[in-house]
C-alpha cells in the first residue's frame, strides 16, 4: 500500500506532541543552565537512538539475527528431528552409513526384483502420518538398518517393520526446511503424481521429470535395473 506523505507528517507531528509538552512543562520550571544542560542531553540522546536503531547497518544486523533465529527454532522444534515412526532425518542416515548398505544405500544391483516391493525409484510419495512429501531413491525388500536404529526408531508394536520393504526417501524441503533422506516402511506412505520435488541433491539422483515421476540417472539404472 503507497504510503501518503501528507499522513505520515500529521502522524509524526502527534507522536511529538506529547514529548514535546513534557520537555515545555519542564523547562519552564527549571533555569537557564539546567535547562541548557537537559537540551544538550536530549540531543546526545537522540543521535544516540538514530545510530543504534535508525541506521541501514543497524537493521541489517537486526534482520540478520533474527532470519538465524527464526532457521534455528524451526531445526529444533521439528518432529522428524525425534521421530517414532520408524524413519530417520538425513543426519542420522549419513551417521550409519557403512559398507554394509544399511537404508538402501547399497550398490547391489535389485536383480531380480523381489515380488513383494510394490514401488519403485522415482515415484513421488506423501507421508500418511506426517504428510510430507518426497521422492523415492532406493528401497530394501526388508528393513536393512543397525539394529540399535531400529530398536530406536520402529514401534513396539510395529515388528513387521522390519520384514516388510522399506525406502529410502528424498524430502521436499518444503515440508521440512532442513534437506532430510528418510527411511520408511512401506505401509507408511502413499504415491501421488503430477508433483515435483524441491531438494538441493535431487539431481545426484535423476535426470529429469515426465509428469508423473522421476527419471533415474545412469548409476541409479544399474542399481534398480527393473525399476
Amino acid at each position: 500500500m503507497p504510503v501518503d506523505r501528507r499522513a505520515a507528517i500529521q502522524l509524526g507531528l502527534l507522536l511529538m506532541a506529547v514529548p514535546a509538552q513534557y520537555l515545555f512543562t519542564k523547562f519552564m520550571s527549571t533555569t537557564d543552565s539546567q535547562r541548557s544542560y537537559a537540551l544538550r542531553n536530549l540531543v546526545n540522546d537522540a543521535s544516540v537512538f538514530q545510530e543504534k536503531y535508525l541506521s541501514w547497518k543497524t537493521w541489517k544486523r537486526w534482520c540478520t539475527d533474527l532470519l538465524n533465529s527464526v532457521s534455528s527454532l524451526s531445526e529444533s522444534e521439528d518432529p522428524s528431528l525425534d521421530d517414532p515412526q520408524g524413519e530417520s532425518p538425513a543426519l542420522e542416515v549419513l551417521k550409519y552409513k557403512d559398507p554394509e548398505g544399511h537404508f538402501a544405500a547399497s550398490t547391489q544391483p535389485r536383480s531380480p526384483r523381489p515380488p513383494n516391493v510394490k514401488y519403485r525409484i522415482g515415484q513421488v510419495i506423501r507421508h500418511k502420518i506426517w504428510g510430507y512429501r518426497g521422492v523415492i531413491v532406493g528401497w530394501d525388500p526388508k528393513c536393512r538398518a543397525p539394529a540399535d536404529w531400529i530398536k530406536q526408531m520402529h514401534d513396539k508394536d510395529k515388528p513387521e517393520w522390519r520384514d516388510m520393504p522399506n525406502y529410502s526417501i528424498l524430502v521436499d524441503t518444503r515440508d521440512r526446511l532442513t534437506p532430510q533422506l528418510t527411511y520408511v516402511p512401506e505401509e507408511n506412505f502413499e504415491i501421488i503424481s503430477n508433483m515435483k520435488i524441491m531438494h538441493p541433491g535431487i539431481d545426484e539422483y535423476f535426470e529429469g521429470f515426465d509428469g508423473a515421476q522421476y527419471l533415474p540417472r545412469p548409476w541409479m539404472k544399474v542399481v534398480y535395473p527393473h525399476d
